[in-house]
């Protein structure tokens, strides 16, 4: 894995704004995650591959290692 590879996003709720930091894994790609305050199931928009790519500040580490970038 890349040392440049950054671990942790905050995921926001589309629905009610809700954001908290979470750390991603590093050989998956989540394609649910439930809001920790409105009990939301989100899933991923449909050009991205993942939850954090859909509603995390950083994207996901394979997504950040296929770009060569971090986010």
């Amino acid at each position: 894995m890349n040392n440049n590879v950054i671990l942790e996003s905050v995921i926001t709720c589309p629905h009610c704004g809700f954001a908290t930091l979470e750390t991603m894994p590093t050989d998956a790609c989540p394609f649910f995650y439930e809001c920790l305050n409105c009990m939301t199931l989100l899933r991923p928009n449909p050009e991205d591959c993942c939850v954090f790519c859909s509603f995390g500040s950083v994207t996901c580490p394979p997504m950040q290692q296929q770009r060569g970038c971090c986010g």
